[in-house]
């Protein structure tokens, strides 16, 4: 049975915390579901595109890319625990006209092998796919596998293309859109049971857009990724109490969709919050606040960010740590209604 999002696991015998509870679904109880959403979408357009191949630095099956290995063992390359060479290799069948999916986890591209996707493959803009699980605060295994500062870390580096789905349905669509756009991109990655959201709400992923998913008068959160998923809970919570909450899903982190987010923020009225699964330091927030300030568009209600704190992480219950660092739907909740 599906542990609830906001329930804390018992603690082991001794006070270890079983290995669930630290990566647990980012579904919540009787949310609908769909499994490796990443791997079947590469199955699906490799049908057509034969230049397309895989890499993995020894974590295909945790980045969904085993779906994809599986089908196609012969356009599938295993690299082991050298992300330096993953990328490098990646870099090397771009040149010969291939279209390589990279996959490993966010901090290893991130921190391990920032120089070689900088000047390997971002300075030549090769037509690389860098798809990373483990994005932000998706796993409770502390700092060394907590990407929270990721897309601070990519969207310093020109050419370098930044896409953050919101679920399986947005994944689906983004995949091919990825492969089609010619040059590097950055994909922050949900595996294995990804939640199924959007769909309901009629969304059709467009590269480089962003796009309102609900309006309302009074507050509007800007989001991305899985943080898009809770504003939408955040929303329908605040509801409850005639709270009217907008939502704008901005899956493309860089280039940013100036028009519309300025657009949606010059309407009067309104709180404006961004919510990022990133640290508060160079990510959606800082880049939406600096966008507004340019162009001298002040909220009548403020300006505020959710996001992780600019500090190392604590290992544990994942449930507990969104809780803990203001990322969950109820914590999120209690922050606007705090605000306003």
């Amino acid at each position: 049975m599906r542990r609830s999002k906001y329930e804390k696991p018992a603690p082991r015998q001794g006070g270890g915390l079983k290995t669930s509870a630290m990566i647990a679904s980012l579904a919540g109880p009787g949310q609908r579901t769909q499994a490796a959403p990443f791997g079947h979408a590469l199955v699906e357009l490799a049908k057509s595109r034969p230049d397309l191949v895989g890499l993995s630095a020894d974590l295909a099956k945790y980045t969904d890319l085993h779906i994809f290995a599986e089908a196609h063992p012969d356009r599938f390359y295993q690299m082991g625990m050298a992300e330096q060479l993953l990328m490098s290799a990646a870099a090397g069948l771009a040149r010969e006209g291939f279209t390589p999916i990279a996959t490993t986890y966010a901090v290893f591209a991130a921190r391990r092998a920032y120089d070689f996707i900088c000047l390997a493959i971002a300075e030549e803009n090769l037509n690389v796919k860098i798809a990373c699980a483990l994005p932000g605060l998706t796993t409770g295994y502390g700092p060394s596998h907590q990407a929270t500062e990721d897309v601070a870390i990519f969207r310093g580096m020109p050419n370098m293309t930044i896409i953050d789905p919101c679920d399986a349905h947005e994944i689906g669509q983004a995949v091919p859109a990825m492969v089609a756009h010619q040059g590097p991109v950055y994909l922050r990655l949900l595996r294995g049971n990804v939640p199924l959201v959007l769909d309901e709400y009629g969304y059709t992923f467009e590269w480089g857009k962003a796009k309102t998913i609900r309006d309302g008068r009074d507050v509007l959160v800007i989001s991305s990724g899985l943080m898009t998923m809770r504003a939408l809970e955040v929303a329908q919570a605040l509801g409850d109490d005639r709270i009217d909450v907008a939502v704008l899903h901005v899956p493309t982190i860089k280039p940013l969709d100036a028009a519309t987010i300025l657009a949606e923020a010059r309407k009067g009225g309104r709180l404006v919050v961004v919510a990022e699964n990133h640290t508060v330091i160079g990510g959606l927030g800082e880049a939406v606040a600096g966008l507004l300030m340019r162009n001298g568009v002040m909220p009548e209600r403020g300006f505020r960010q959710i996001g992780l704190p600019d500090e190392f992480l604590d290992a544990g219950a994942l449930p507990t740590l969104h809780d803990r660092y203001g990322i969950s739907t109820g914590a999120m909740t209690r922050s606007i209604r705090e605000w306003l």
